[in-house]
């Protein structure tokens, strides 16, 4: 009798394409990814209609490669998670119509996934979920604080009003001219350099668990331009260092201030911006003080772009009895609060 749950986990929603087993939504038996960083970088961006052609190139190989690595065959496969949103519409409509074609082929149950619950559920391949938590999501497009009070259930009690905390770093990084993705060059930086450029932290009104970074985007910009018609140079060591405390500060004030209003027992740390040096060392020793919550930090390799992300989240979704048909489409929009 067959007792383990194999999950096929496929994810496009971006510049990745991936694919992954998870047995049982917590150990990972495959994880392929593909990258397209390098064709995208020359643009200093992703470009959408590259992303979704290298998609259609990749897709077959990788579930091929995920399989092989993994020892199975879809004979195996209990269900196919895929992202269905949100991210770039085409890149998700790869991926989707995917695993419609493999589910239908192979007559296996498909379960719609939500991409941020998916880098949310990443934790759980580390370690198990404790009721109630709060997950900070920090990626490219999402900067978001997520209240959950147990599996499934997902309540945003803060999120960006304007740029991601990702997408501020790209920006910023793109005035620096360092080179696309900037995020990790920021970081690199800020490592030897002196926070001692004073920029400002976007608070908002009291109480607020929302995030806004536009306006320190800014102050870093003009910083620069007038420096250079003082016909000053501006330290990039220490510009990076100062607009990354600013972040820094605010995310993770914010983070424990919720966990403690929350009664929360664990905090996680989810999305690409999670593999922030700054950022990691910053909650770590905020939560050092808050014995009583416990921090879950992912490796860097579960903090990006994934399919076992995926993979986890679509186990637990598949267990509740969540399905999706053939008229399933990409929801580049779709809200983490209503995948139920």
């Amino acid at each position: 009798m067959k007792n383990d749950l194999f999950v096929l986990g496929i994810e496009t929603s971006c510049d990745e394409t991936a694919a992954s087993i998870v047995k049982n939504g917590t150990e990972i038996i495959s994880n392929v990814v593909a990258s397209q960083i390098e064709s995208h970088k020359r643009f200093g961006g992703v470009v959408p209609e590259l992303a979704s052609r290298h998609h259609v190139e990749q897709m077959t190989i990788v579930i091929e490669e995920a399989l092989k690595q993994a020892n199975v065959s879809f004979k195996d496969i209990d269900a196919i998670a895929v992202t269905e949103g949100p991210g770039l519409v085409g890149a998700l409509l790869v991926g989707v119509n995917a695993a419609k074609a493999l589910a239908f082929s192979h007559k296996i149950p498909i379960v719609p996934v939500h991409h941020i619950a998916g880098h949310i559920y990443a934790n759980r391949l580390i370690t198990e979920l404790t009721f109630p938590l709060i997950s900070l999501v920090v990626s490219g497009g999402h900067t978001e604080l997520v209240y959950m009070e147990k599996h499934g259930s997902f309540k945003v009690i803060g999120e960006t009003l304007d740029d991601a905390a990702g997408e501020a770093y790209d920006k910023v990084a793109r005035t620096l001219q360092l080179p696309y993705p900037g995020g990790p060059h920021i970081d690199r930086l800020a490592q030897e350099g002196n926070p001692n450029i004073d920029l400002p932290r976007a608070w908002l009104e009291e109480g607020s668990y929302d995030f806004s970074f536009s306006g320190l985007k800014s102050a870093v910009i003009n910083t620069l331009h007038n420096a250079e018609q003082r016909g000053e140079t501006v330290s990039p060591e220490d510009l990076a260092a100062s607009f990354q405390a600013s972040v820094v500060e605010v995310l993770t004030e914010k983070t424990v201030r919720a966990a403690k209003e929350y009664n929360v027992r664990q905090v996680l740390l989810a999305g690409g911006v999670a593999a922030n040096k700054g950022l990691r060392h910053s909650l770590t020793a905020a939560f050092e003080k808050e014995p009583e919550i416990e921090l879950v930090i992912p490796p860097l390799f579960l903090c990006t772009d994934n399919a076992a992300m995926i993979a986890a989240a679509g186990s637990i979704l598949f267990e509740m009895g969540k399905r999706g048909t053939m008229e399933m489409n990409a929801h580049p929009g779709l809200d983490i609060e209503k995948i139920f």
